[in-house]
């Protein structure tokens, strides 16, 4: 779309034509934003994750008005990857579109097929169907696949569901367990900061095994984890009136077990 036309018919497009619009605008080399023409895959990967992890938080917040703006500017970023594609030739947003419409059709054949559910669950279905597109991109491990990028406790847990999916898993909760609280001892044992580093990633490795053996993923229970440590902490730091700080660890545990006694005595009642 040339730049007149870009420029006058912003108010009688669609919404997702007057962003893709934008985009194109904002890099234009002639008139568009230094920044934005600046930019490239690389630079705006780390704005996309942020933009991911914000709509996570509005969803948890149960914010909708916040949802609303952080899901556009999620869209923004996938935009703003097409933009970039399409200037050197690769692909542009309506083949992304077409790609993942195409992808969301195969993968639900008892849809928008004549397959029948058969006997398989909706996860085994779904997981079959990606294996399948694996394998079609010419993948050799089980492990192919599973995103470098993702954040590691995420990653971990991919890891092992892919490892476990071809048999390599424990078949009880008791063998993480013990697993766990012999990587203990070896980070323990430790001598040199090398070693440490190296058990320690043992030892978080393990502690998903534990955590995946009993059904939950790792991620949704850290992140109560966090949200609960956080909220009572805040509550010792209310009941110290602002001089946590100067207080001695006895004193700060003994306001931590009294959060914690009045978090029981409010479940309770």
């Amino acid at each position: 779309m040339d730049r007149e036309s870009a420029a006058g018919a912003l108010p009688d497009m669609t919404p997702l034509a007057r962003l893709l619009t934008i985009m194109a605008t904002l890099r234009d080399p002639a008139r568009g934003c230094d920044w934005d023409k600046a930019q490239t895959f690389a630079t705006i990967a780390p704005y996309t994750i942020e933009e991911a992890y914000e709509v996570a938080d509005a969803i948890a917040r149960d914010d909708m008005s916040a949802l609303r703006e952080e899901l556009g500017d999620l869209l923004l970023q996938v935009v703003f990857h097409c933009r970039i594609a399409e200037e050197s030739g690769d692909f542009a947003f309506a083949d992304v579109a077409a790609a993942i419409a195409d992808k969301m059709e195969a993968r639900h054949p008892h849809i928008f097929g004549d397959q029948d559910h058969g006997d398989h669950s909706r996860e085994e279905r779904w997981e079959r169907a990606k294996e399948a597109e694996r394998t079609a991109k010419g993948a050799t491990s089980a492990l192919d696949g599973v995103a470098m990028a993702l954040p590691a406790l995420m990653r971990a847990e991919k890891l092992q569901k892919r490892a476990a999916r071809v048999g390599f898993d424990w078949p009880d909760t008791a063998g993480p367990a013990e697993k766990l609280a012999e990587e203990a001892e070896e980070l323990a044992a430790a001598g040199t900061d090398a070693e440490r580093l190296e058990e320690a990633g043992d030892l978080l490795f393990s502690a998903v095994n534990v955590v995946r053996s009993h059904g939950i993923a790792p991620e949704d229970a850290l992140r109560a984890a966090n949200a609960k440590f956080e909220r009572r902490f805040r509550a010792m730091e209310a009941l110290a009136g602002g001089g946590f700080a100067r207080l001695s660890l006895v004193e700060q545990e003994a306001l931590w077990q009294r959060v914690k006694a009045a978090e029981r005595a409010a479940k309770a009642g």
